[in-house]
């Protein structure tokens, strides 16, 4: 696993002292990772997240992020639309049971590669919206 976005900049103004392009098993926590333990209540959803920006839509949005990028679709952090939620509130209500399942199949490696692929398929607001350019 590797984040190639910390550079050597943000390494040295976030602290980080791992290799980033080989991450160590615990340094690194996925969207559908964050959204499970914060669903089960192991975690804080306000301890994810980079500067101002933390919380389940942050999670949430990360999990979007990481399930769409799965499906060959990277968005953006700041592209906001379909299952992305604005806020706190809307994220932690809306569409729960749908953000689980996507979660799950984030995890579920290529045994459930096919029912993701569905999943993307059938679900319109995992489409990017018409006037969206990478």
């Amino acid at each position: 696993m590797v984040d190639a976005q910390l550079d050597d900049f943000q390494q040295i103004a976030l602290g980080i002292r791992f290799d980033t392009l080989d991450l160590p098993p615990g340094q690194f926590v996925t969207g559908g990772q964050a959204w499970q333990m914060i669903r089960r209540g192991e975690a804080n959803p306000d301890d994810f997240g980079i500067f101002e920006w933390h919380g389940v839509a942050f999670i949430r949005g990360d999990l979007v992020r990481d399930f769409m990028a799965l499906n060959k679709i990277e968005i953006l952090p700041w592209d906001e639309w379909g299952l992305i939620a604005h806020n706190d509130a809307d994220a932690a209500s809306h569409d729960v049971e749908l953000i689980d399942r996507m979660a799950a199949l984030t995890l579920g490696g290529d045994d459930v590669f096919g029912e993701l692929r569905a999943l993307y398929e059938a679900e319109d607001r995992l489409h990017p919206a018409l006037n969206w350019q990478p």
